[in-house]
Order: structure tokens, then sequence, then C-alpha cells
């Protein structure tokens, strides 16, 4: 199916940045629906909700910088694009997937709860700081994603 190098290598970084982006998406989505919710009825809350809407849209750069450092990796941005052989471009492709996974999964499901901890910040702002926290632990695998594609990355030799 592919024998270039490059247009496998290119394949995987499309997938670590549209899987990542597509769940920042929704996830920001997710949030902003349930948080437009909660400043209709009270707009002094404006700061807040804003803070827990923007947390789902790291998975989107998270992908991102994985992509980024496969390009840089490969020459085609900054240099001249290295002679990738169809063997070395299947490792960087498949390296791309842990962040591009769980990015898309976790960008999803950090929005939904956001959109949980918004309904908490409504009724009491002061549980804001809770809510982050149960935010920001599902992002934890987005990370540990992100993690284990860079030491994938860098384990990886481009001839």
């Amino acid at each position: 199916m592919f024998e270039s190098g490059l247009a496998i290598t290119v394949a995987g970084v499309f997938i670590a940045v549209v899987l990542g982006g597509i769940g920042s998406a929704v996830g920001v989505s997710t949030a902003g629906q349930a948080g437009a919710g909660v400043i209709s009825e009270k707009p002094e809350l404006f700061g807040k909700v804003l803070v827990l809407q923007a947390l789902p849209g790291t998975q989107g750069i998270y992908g991102f910088l994985a992509g980024l450092l496969v390009l840089i990796q490969v020459g085609l941005l900054g240099g001249e694009a290295a002679t990738v052989s169809v063997s070395t471009a299947w490792q960087l492709f498949f390296a791309c997937m842990p962040v591009g996974f769980t990015c898309l999964v976790s960008g999803i499901q950090q929005g939904k709860a956001t959109a949980a901890g918004l309904q908490a910040v409504a009724k009491d702002p002061s549980n804001v700081g809770k809510a982050i926290i149960m935010s920001a632990m599902v992002e934890t695998y987005a990370v540990l994603g992100l993690l284990i594609t860079i030491l994938l990355l860098f384990g990886i030799e481009i001839a």
C-alpha cells in the first residue's frame, strides 16, 4: 500500500495531530456547552468557567507537539528531508499511536468530567478547585501517551 517512507511518516503525524485535535475539539465543546449554561445564570463565574473549558484543549497541543517532533526528526521542518526507509517510517508511524489515541479519548472524556465539574461550580463557586483536579485527572493519560510517544521517537534512528 505505502511504498514511500515519508508518506508513511506523514500519515503517523496526521494520526497524532488529527486525533488529538478531535479529542480537544469535542472536549472543549462539551465543556463549553455546560459552561454556557452556567454563565447564563451566573455571568460573574465567567473566569472560572473559562479556565475549566480550556482544560480539554491541551490534548490537541500534545498531538501537535508529537507531530512537530516527528517532522523535525525527519527534516521536513527547518532542514532537508531525510531519506526515510519504509521500516523506519513504520516505526515513526506506530510511535505516533499512543499520543493520538490517548488524546482522542482523554480529550472527549475530560470534556465530560469538566461539564460535570461545571455543574458543581454552578451550585457553589468554591468547588472550582475540586472541579479542576477531577478534570485534570483524566488528562494524566494523555500526558502518559505523549511521554511514550516521545520515548519511542527518541529511540528511532533516522539513517
